[in-house]
């Protein structure tokens, strides 16, 4: 069985998360249980979207369509707000910001392979690799 890209990417992109939640939580365990959160989470939606795309489930698209938008935008807010106080002198928050700034780049690049994917399979009756 020949695993499409695209379970690849949001695969890779849930681990990644997953490990900068983990980063997170280990820069600052009294404030950021947030961060491990939200990185197992999303990291662990992500997998399932990969493993149901993978096994051909059509609504998976959908899924982490949603949640990469849901995320994508969660980012641009957070790391704004992080990356205001890092400028406002409060260096405590620039690893917070540096982290949540890459998981907003990650976000950019696998999101725009989801849209395709979406695009590729429209009217189709079985998936497209994608």
């Amino acid at each position: 069985m020949k695993i499409p890209a695209l379970s690849w990417w949001l695969a890779a992109y849930g681990l990644f998360l997953f490990t900068m939640g983990l980063l997170g939580y280990l820069s600052n365990p009294e404030k950021a249980a947030t961060a491990l959160k939200s990185g197992g989470i999303f990291g662990g939606l992500s997998l399932a979207w990969a493993i149901a795309w993978a096994a051909g489930q059509r609504w998976a698209l959908h899924a982490a369509l949603g949640t990469l938008g849901l995320v994508t935008l969660a980012f641009v807010w957070r790391s704004s707000v992080g990356w205001i106080a890092v400028f406002r002198g409060d260096g405590d928050k620039l690893v917070a910001a540096l982290l949540i700034s890459a998981m907003l780049v990650a976000s950019l690049i696998v999101l725009p392979r989801v849209v395709d994917a979406l695009r590729a399979n429209r009217g189709k009756s079985a998936p497209v690799s994608a």
